[in-house]
């Protein structure tokens, strides 16, 4: 009696859905669909790059800054991605809250 074969690998991510079903709607997700380019450059036009480097202490912001040195430097580093985020989020909910007809 030869013993089990291992199962096979593949580099395709599987799903517990079938292929043809598209993925769920992110309805309470204020960040879905949107890039970090255009939060960035969102978080740029509210604050300025003096503004957000007083808020997120990194060179990127604070030295020469740029929206390219910025989107490389966010991408390879997770935590400063999570800050920004954060700050687009409440920028959202500061924006919401002092909107009139509220």
């Amino acid at each position: 009696m030869q013993p089990p074969l291992p199962p096979v690998r593949t580099n395709k991510m599987q799903t517990p859905s079938s292929p043809s079903t598209p993925p769920p709607a992110q309805p309470r997700n204020p960040l879905h669909g949107l890039t970090l380019e255009a939060i960035l450059t969102a978080l740029v036009a509210h604050y300025g790059w003096a503004g957000l480097a007083e808020r997120i202490p990194v060179r990127c912001f604070s030295h020469e800054p740029s929206i390219n040195s910025s989107l490389k430097f966010l991408r390879k580093t997770p935590w400063a991605r999570d800050k920004v985020e954060g700050l687009y989020l409440f920028m959202l909910r500061d924006m919401k809250r002092a909107a009139p007809g509220r």
